[in-house]
């Protein structure tokens, strides 16, 4: 029995060292929800999150198409079979053609062609045999929006064009912070911005951030027309929250979201505590156990060698005569 209770004892100290080893020598919060900006020691940087348009059933295919060149901006869908979603970022004012076109291992022959925006539909014109297109001119924000190419035949085949302001690069995951270090968060977009705006939540509402008034807590810097970073110095608790930056282009604006989570210095310390706390029990316990265990065996000992009283007192008392 006491070898084994030391056995399991040691074995449970050696597995908390591990992983207080494990706990102190790691990060206190997940790593892919908490980053470093390269330039900055201490100081939380945003990763790049994808943007695209969300399809609307397990079996259409959405990409996001880019025209073959600046000058004709020219946009082409060949269908085959499952609908085909395009998405297109249009940053200022240009003209678009919108090609759809039948595969050649298509069995669909001779289909009745619908171009529609919304409800509304739309003339196209004619390339070639299996090739229909539209031209369109885009000038205002009203005229992006969804194109859809129906061809109707033995069966149905769908392609549709999104066209829209190009997309923001915000966070999805919250940016890990500490109180009093320096929070960094990058916006980015493919495409030259006008302007750019950061923006914290207050309540239900959006409240731009105004660098003059807090040159001490806020810092916007534009890295180039594609990309800004905001810069929140000496963080508190109050600092943490939802913030959104916004890309504004010709045709409109797009915004990108971040959250920022402030913790207290030891709250990272908080599981190294509690392993350090359970090994110095262990440690106490078998120390107690050993000291216990040794009593116990020199007391044992010392009753063999000077044999049991009660047992010498029984053998020399006279026996009474029946």
């Amino acid at each position: 029995m006491p070898s084994t209770f030391s056995e399991w004892c040691l074995g449970r100290l050696l597995l908390l060292l591990l992983l207080g080893t494990s706990v102190s020598g790691g990060n206190p919060a997940d790593p892919a929800m908490t980053t470093q900006d390269s330039s900055q020691t201490q100081v939380n940087s945003v990763t790049k999150m994808q943007p695209g348009h969300e399809s609307s059933g397990p079996h259409v295919a959405t990409q996001e198409l880019k025209p073959a060149s600046k000058e004709d901006s020219v946009y082409e869908i060949v269908l085959s079979g499952a609908p085909v979603e395009k998405n297109i970022s249009v940053a200022s004012p240009t003209k678009v053609e919108l090609i759809c076109k039948l595969g050649e291992d298509s069995s669909l022959k001779n289909p009745q062609v619908t171009w529609k925006k919304g409800g509304e539909t739309i003339s196209h014109t004619t390339k070639t045999q299996n090739s229909w297109s539209i031209q369109l001119t885009i000038s205002e924000s009203s005229q992006l929006g969804s194109y859809t190419c129906i061809l109707k035949g033995e069966k149905e085949l769908t392609a549709t064009f999104h066209l829209h302001v190009p997309k923001t690069e915000g966070r999805e995951k919250p940016v890990i912070t500490y109180i009093g270090d320096t929070a960094v968060m990058v916006c980015k977009t493919e495409y030259n911005a006008k302007a750019w705006t950061w923006y914290m939540t207050n309540g239900t509402e959006l409240a731009p951030i105004n660098t003059i008034l807090h040159t001490d807590k806020f810092e916007i810097m534009r890295k180039s027309a594609k990309v800004s970073r905001l810069e929140i110095f000496k963080l508190s608790k109050k600092d943490r929250g939802v913030y959104w930056c916004e890309a504004v282009f010709d045709l409109g604006s797009s915004k990108a979201r971040f959250e920022l989570k402030v913790l207290s210095i030891s709250a990272p310390l908080k599981p190294f505590i509690a392993v350090v706390a359970e090994v110095a029990i262990l440690v106490t316990t078998i120390v107690l156990y050993e000291v216990y265990s040794k009593r116990k065996g020199k007391v044992n000992q010392k009753k063999t060698l000077l044999g049991d009283p009660s047992s010498s007192r029984q053998r020399s008392k006279p026996q009474k005569e029946i």
